[in-house]
């Protein structure tokens, strides 16, 4: 039976157009955005562990640049440190030079003198970003290292700790006051070690043989400790770089993750939506036989 106000084949037709325009639309989407699963009705699952993992790796770009500032941090401290050494083994060549028999201690004294003044100029220039790790009290600088997830979704920074001791045999050249001014009379250099005094304040002008001797082994202690400290920024300097790589890595590989979950695959898609406009312009004309059909029927009245 034909009926005039039922077209039973123009709505099968319709219904079969509206899912392969549904499809095309969904493929289309696809491919402008490259992404399989761009919002949660995509696919809840795979949108939320995607979401998370993005959030991830944001964070993990800060680390990376706080780890670039840190390695700018610990740079500077080192190489503030291997300049001290450099200048404190010029004195402790100054100080052999006069145990020479008929030497001008005065005037190696005064060499002596400027190679002081170096080191204080040398202590109070190793600031960055506000930090000195060669100048300062008792306490502790901290960079970032990494961001972690545990297993139990838990979140965490993690640290990498560098702390300062302002004695003799301590990390830093000389201390420094609430002011932020040096502090002569602390540190590696400016804390005093008996009856000779300090390397900074060390005054060799009237001292005898034996006197010389005790600065030459003061010296001496105090090139010990700066080259400890020197290897302890070295290695961290070091454990900086290797996170700083790790970091780049697992960033990569998250990426990688993610793409895996919600990228779109552009061969497949393009297979797909060529299939589909074919199956659209089949529908199209299905549709329009349908529709034609009951046209037909005005011949029967004529």
């Amino acid at each position: 039976m034909t009926s005039i106000n039922t077209n039973n084949s123009a709505q099968a037709a319709l219904q079969t157009l509206r899912g392969i325009n549904q499809g095309l639309n969904s493929t289309q989407n696809h491919v402008s955005t490259g992404y399989r699963v761009g919002k949660a009705s995509d696919n809840a699952a795979y949108w939320s562990i995607a979401t998370t993992m993005r959030s991830d790796n944001k964070a993990l770009g800060a680390v990376s640049d706080a780890l670039g500032l840190g390695a700018a941090k610990v740079d500077t401290a080192y190489t503030a440190m291997d300049s001290a050494i450099d200048v404190v083994g010029e004195i402790k060549a100054k100080i052999v030079a006069a145990t020479e028999n008929g030497v001008d201690k005065k005037k190696v004294q005064e060499e002596i003198d400027q190679l002081q003044d170096q080191l204080v100029s040398i202590a109070q220039s190793a600031s960055f970003s506000g930090e000195n790790w060669v100048a300062g009290v008792n306490g502790t600088k901290s960079v970032v290292s990494s961001f972690v997830r545990d297993g139990s979704n838990g979140v965490s920074v993690k640290m990498t700790d560098y702390v300062l001791s302002n004695t003799s045999t301590g990390n830093v050249l000389f201390g420094m006051t609430t002011t932020g001014a040096i502090e002569t009379s602390t540190g590696i250099l400016g804390s005093s070690n008996g009856t000779i005094g300090s390397v900074y304040s060390l005054d060799i002008t009237n001292l005898t043989t034996a006197d010389l001797g005790l600065a030459l082994t003061n010296v001496e202690n105090a090139l010990k400790a700066m080259t400890s400290a020197g290897a302890k920024l070295g290695s961290i300097s070091t454990r900086i770089t290797m996170q700083d790589d790790f970091v780049s890595a697992l960033s990569d590989s998250l990426d990688s993750g993610i793409g895996r979950l919600v990228d779109a695959n552009m061969e497949e898609e393009s297979s797909k939506l060529s299939a589909l406009q074919t199956q659209q312009q089949l529908a199209i004309q299905s549709l329009s036989i349908a529709n034609s059909s009951s046209q037909n029927i005005l011949s029967l009245f004529r």
